[in-house]
């Protein structure tokens, strides 16, 4: 029997922080401690728990696997949990309930699971747990943090809609350097010599390329199957305006992604306010500030990646936090 290849799949790693609310079983370890929780956890292992903020970005995601053959999907979600096996279960249960083919799942008992993320091909690694993505960032794997925040999935399309920040979360910040060490001049001269030299990969390049390449199967498969509608959308939500655009276009164009359907070159416009009409599924950017401004209405995900990040080696960190920061989850 030859083995389960991940290498040319969109591979997800999900803790279950950012797939399910927690903030119940999470009350009972913190005032009660763990021997209580993984009794409670037990008692309610067939009680499905509730969707969390990420749900609607993952279901959809998944939901795009009908394209392909059944026994060759393209995207694969993996469960990386802190929780053992046993206080695991009601969290699997909870998949099966939703309909969600997650099939695949890591229990660590405690220990951190970003050092498995390059063996399982993982493009991106979600989790509420502060510190875990931290540690994945720092160890050069792509991983960021989902803030707590409303489920606004109310839709009864299929669509997705996926939103990328560019610099630190697709190129890296090579230019964000020169605007926070110098000043917005110096960038705009950088940006403008390098116009014809695609920038450096970020954290998420490789989640962006492989969506990219979801989107390109979306119109083949559209050739055999004219009534279909293609349901993934990306865009890109950038503080660059006119002439820093240009260098996004050369590095998409190098890069071999040309599938971007929609590009907002803002220059100091509140991102918030285009986002809340382009209202996508998930949003990545490096900037905490950013995020903690759509959190609320938008699934929103910090990428602490970068120079626009460089506190968050110390203690007053100004990282949002999660709900479930030093507890529980931590699964």
């Amino acid at each position: 029997m030859s083995g389960y290849d991940l290498e040319k799949k969109l591979v997800i790693g999900l803790a279950s922080s950012a797939l399910f609310n927690l903030e119940e079983s999470d009350k009972v370890f913190r005032t009660q401690g763990e021997l209580a929780y993984r009794e409670y956890q037990r008692q309610h292992e067939n009680m499905p728990l509730e969707p969390s903020v990420a749900f609607p970005f993952i279901q959809r995601l998944l939901s795009l696997n009908n394209i392909f053959p059944h026994d060759k999907p393209f995207v694969e979600v993996i469960l990386l949990s802190r929780n053992d096996p046993d206080t695991g279960l009601r969290v699997m249960n909870s998949i099966e309930h939703h309909n969600l083919n997650i099939k695949r799942a890591i229990f660590l008992q405690g220990r951190t699971p970003h050092k498995y993320i390059n063996a399982l091909n993982i493009s991106l690694f979600l989790s509420a747990n502060e510190a875990d993505v931290n540690q994945a960032i720092t160890a050069g794997y792509p991983a960021g943090l989902i803030l707590k925040g409303n489920i606004f999935d109310i839709e009864h399309n299929e669509e997705l809609r996926i939103a990328f920040d560019f610099d630190g979360v697709i190129a890296d910040d090579s230019s964000e350097k020169i605007y926070k060490e110098k000043d917005l001049k110096a960038f705009i001269e950088n940006e403008s010599k390098l116009a014809d030299q695609p920038a450096n990969t970020g954290p998420l390049h490789k989640l962006l390329q492989q969506l990219s390449t979801l989107q390109k199967a979306e119109l083949k498969y559209l050739e055999d199957n004219p009534t279909y509608e293609s349901r993934l959308r990306i865009s890109i939500v950038t503080a660059r305006n006119a002439p820093a655009h240009k260098r996004v276009i050369t590095s998409l164009r190098a890069w071999g992604i040309d599938t971007i359907n929609e590009a907002f070159f803002l220059g100091g416009i509140e991102k918030r306010k285009v986002l809340e009409i382009l209202r996508p599924h998930i949003f990545f950017d490096d900037q905490a500030t950013h995020v903690e401004k759509t959190a609320n209405s938008i699934a929103s995900v910090h990428i602490p990646f970068g120079i626009a990040n460089k506190k968050i080696e110390s203690k007053e960190t100004t990282v949002p936090q999660s709900s479930n920061e030093q507890t529980i989850e931590n699964i």
